[in-house]
């Protein structure tokens, strides 16, 4: 089967800096993919051209075959998208903002409502789904826009750290959720720095240092190549690999007491 979601040679440059540097990536219907980096490394940047928001200086991408740049809002309508940043309208309920969105995807009032009673049962939101957003806890929030991004059934998920800073409870329905979605035979595509949450949840998994993919693969492939027993070894060793060797003390200094010769 081919991808639902393809990146081709994708860059991004700021000016004289390069955050995303001919990057390929591909996810399958029915599978999980990881996107693994620490800050700084081009995650967001990358999930952003992805998903549209941001627009690539070079290289192109495919969503279930459709050139997001040249038919934009053909593309976006198969993408559900979650950022780090997304935000809730404060004065609407999850209900209504689920409505909202489901509106403007054309979904029908009668196949809405049954869709959004579902999520709210998934992500057990029922305590807080009739509840004004201003008043949720950061947990409940997250759920909340998990199931906006879940809501039109889109054939591909893009989601951008969706646990950061969430309790275990939260962390725990949300991560139910994406594996609900895969067996639904979503293409899954997340980021995130939690080694242990990858470990658990990708099929394969992607290994971003400074703009570029350094590793790939399942994780068994990872840590044989990397001679590793855990991920954030194996992803250890491919960023120390990168790095030149590390000059003896002091060479380079400027001499005690004055410059450098």
């Amino acid at each position: 089967m081919g991808p639902a979601l393809l990146a081709e040679r994708l860059v991004k440059r700021y000016g004289d800096l390069t955050a995303v540097d001919g990057l390929d990536l591909a996810v399958r219907p029915g599978e999980i993919v990881g996107l693994l980096g620490p800050n700084g490394a081009g995650k967001t940047t990358t999930l952003r051209m992805l998903a549209g928001i941001l627009s690539p200086t070079a290289g192109r991408v495919l969503v279930g075959g459709v050139d997001l740049a040249a038919r934009p809002l053909e593309a976006k309508q198969r993408i559900g998208f979650l950022s780090g940043d997304t935000q809730l309208y404060q004065r609407l309920t999850p209900r209504e903002v689920l409505r909202y969105f489901g509106r403007l995807y054309g979904i029908g009032e009668a196949a809405l409502s049954r869709r959004i009673d579902a999520l709210v049962a998934d992500l057990e939101m029922e305590a807080f789904a009739s509840r004004p957003c201003s008043t949720l806890s950061a947990g409940q929030k997250q759920r909340a826009n998990i199931a906006r991004a879940f809501l039109h059934e889109p054939e591909v998920l893009i989601l951008d750290e969706p646990t950061t800073a969430l309790d275990v409870i939260s962390g725990r329905f949300i991560v139910a959720s994406i594996r609900r979605e895969r067996a639904a035979g979503r293409a899954i595509l997340f980021s995130t720095h939690i080694m242990g949450e990858a470990e658990y949840l990708c099929d394969r998994i992607a290994l971003l240092h400074e703009g570029r993919i350094v590793d790939a693969g399942a994780l068994p492939e990872l840590l044989e190549r990397a001679g590793a027993t855990n991920l954030t070894d194996a992803f250890l060793h491919h960023v120390e690999r990168g790095r030149p060797p590390t000059a003896p003390e002091g060479a380079g200094a400027p001499a005690r007491g004055g410059e450098a010769p």
